[in-house]
């Protein structure tokens, strides 16, 4: 591998995955900032979104992000919050010029877990089998799995494999 791949899942409870070409695999849960304390409210951190791409953007870089938009059984502010999550990302990867691939849910899944369940917890499943030295970056601080990252790091794996494929 001479490149280092990045996924990322641009919901609030996202990630960003980097396969880096040593074959280490790194993850990063995405930078939030509290909107008022005690209230458990969140906005994304713009300024630490773009220091997680700077700090590989010295190397050869193909970015997958996750094409997302809005669900029938989503509130309008969530549908709003994930809209403005994805912006954020396409703004930055424009800024820093970065070049990236969007592909969707059905996509990516369709290449990586193929009869897969369709639970959320399935790309924690995947992303295990695919990578498994990578299983303990899956969980949390309290050891539940998170499948923002495990997203994260099969979106990188489908840009491994199919960047300049067509």
């Amino acid at each position: 591998m001479t490149h280092t791949f990045v996924g990322i899942d641009p919901g609030k409870r996202g990630a960003v995955a980097y396969l880096l070409p040593s074959g280490v695999v790194e993850i990063f849960d995405f930078p939030t900032l509290a909107v008022r304390k005690g209230s458990g409210r969140r906005e994304y951190d713009a300024a630490a979104m773009v220091t997680l791409l700077e700090r590989a953007h010295a190397v050869e870089m193909r970015v997958c992000i996750e094409r997302v938009h809005s669900m029938p059984e989503q509130g309008v502010a969530s549908t709003f919050s994930f809209g403005q999550g994805y912006g954020i990302w396409l703004g930055i990867l424009a800024a820093l010029r970065i070049s990236y691939q969007a592909v969707t849910p059905q996509a990516w899944k369709k290449l990586l877990m193929a009869g897969a369940p369709k639970e959320k917890s399935a790309s924690v499943l995947a992303a295990g089998q695919i990578f498994p030295r990578a299983v303990d970056l899956l969980r949390g601080p309290r050891g539940a799995t998170l499948d923002g990252r495990a997203d994260a790091l099969l979106l990188a794996e489908y840009a491994r494999r199919t960047w300049g494929a067509g």
